[in-house]
């Protein structure tokens, strides 16, 4: 298999790449995101897309794997959390819900150029307490990731339901990237 580059510093996505057995190294993209009006899944093509082709640019023998991760609750997309307020207002959005996840993922290759899809899972929250939500917020978990939540982590306590891939939740689904790579001869 040739170099496989991950344009991401996502430590969930490392963790995902080195638990399925792919060797690979890591470049973070430096793109300056340019988010398009559109509906959810082709925004997380879109940014995947782009982080995959900024990192492909400096790297053109090698295979750049670019991926994006969003949580959509009502059709209203939910980043980063800003401080623990925002955090607050999202988590008590989540629980008693269900919600949306998609992750973008882009594979550049010099012979095939940039693929790109998507994959959506249904993640539903239980109900929580005030004091579980406060109790959450004192953590570190919520900060610096989409939705203010990582279902591998403390929140696990709170998922009701998963329809859908588990590691797309993470922000990597694997076994889509790993048989997008076999079907294109890329292993």
């Amino acid at each position: 298999m040739r170099e496989l580059i991950l344009a991401s510093a996502s430590p969930r996505r490392k963790e995902i790449l080195t638990q399925i057995e792919l060797p690979f190294s890591v470049v973070v993209s430096q793109v300056e995101e340019h988010i398009p009006d559109a509906p959810p899944v082709e925004i997380v093509q879109a940014l995947a897309r782009q982080k995959a082709e900024a990192v492909a640019a400096g790297h053109p023998e090698a295979l750049v794997l670019g991926a994006d991760t969003i949580v959509v609750l009502n059709g209203a997309i939910m980043g980063k959390p800003k401080d623990r307020a925002d955090a607050r207002r999202m988590i008590e959005h989540l629980q008693g819900r269900s919600h949306e996840v998609y992750t973008g993922v882009a594979i550049c290759c010099p012979e095939t150029g940039c693929i790109t899809f998507a994959e959506q899972t249904a993640v539903t929250v239980r109900p929580m307490e005030k004091l579980e939500i406060e109790r959450y917020l004192d953590t570190k978990e919520p900060y610096d990731k989409a939705g203010a939540y990582a279902v591998q982590g403390i929140f696990a306590r709170y998922i009701e339901r998963l329809d859908g891939d588990f590691y797309n939740v993470m922000g990597l689904p694997a076994s889509r990237i790993y048989q997008e790579l076999k079907k294109r001869g890329l292993l």
